[in-house]
């Protein structure tokens, strides 16, 4: 796939990422971002979409039909885990340049790995989009900060789409877009706002 990944894991993180993309990719899916978490002792958390940006509990279910064989054999975490496998919800990570794209104009929330206009946090609209990073209008710049920065995509260490009303009536609109293209019922409501089905 072209869209590959900017922001990627570290560590463990990684390592799963690196054995489990490839089988995602095949399965027709993108990975958007994975966790390990100790949530209920350890949890797996595998987020993941169409390429059209859809995610229903079905496809849920067949990323993690395809990928726990991958799982049972390479064995990545040395102790029992839960598997949640989810899609990434409205307020979702950006974690491609298409990304950055599709979402222009919405409000973001980002931390840089190094200052960039000698801040790390920043929060803002996206203004414009380049191969090498993207234009961001600020949100509550005071006097004498820059209101329009520049953000090098390579000095991203995460981005997220921040909830508003202008967001979700976006996310509804996109969703039924992506519907409508691949045929499916456009009343057939599984889009449940927090955009989250999961399979374990």
């Amino acid at each position: 796939m072209t869209d590959k990944r900017i922001i990627i894991e570290q560590g463990l993180e990684a390592r799963i990422a690196t054995l489990l993309e490839p089988v995602i990719e095949q399965l027709g899916y993108r990975l958007v971002r994975i966790r390990v978490s100790a949530l209920n002792g350890t949890t797996l958390q595998i987020m993941a979409e169409r390429p059209d940006g859809t995610m229903s509990v079905e496809d849920c279910e067949a990323v993690s039909r395809g990928i726990s064989p991958v799982l049972d054999v390479e064995d990545p975490l040395d102790r029992a885990y839960h598997l949640e496998i989810s899609s990434p919800g409205i307020d979702r990570p950006l974690v491609r340049i298409g990304d950055f794209q599709a979402w222009a104009g919405q409000l973001i929330k980002l931390e840089t790995n190094r200052l960039v206009a000698n801040r790390k946090r920043f929060r803002g609209r996206i203004l414009s989009v380049s191969d090498e990073g993207f234009t961001l209008d600020r949100d509550g710049a005071t006097e004498g900060e820059e209101r329009v920065v520049e953000i090098p995509f390579d000095s991203l260490a995460e981005a997220r789409l921040i909830l508003t009303d202008d967001l979700i009536a976006a996310s509804l609109k996109a969703d039924k877009a992506a519907r409508k293209a691949r045929g499916l019922p456009l009343e057939d409501d599984d889009f449940d706002g927090a955009g989250a089905p999961t399979a374990h």
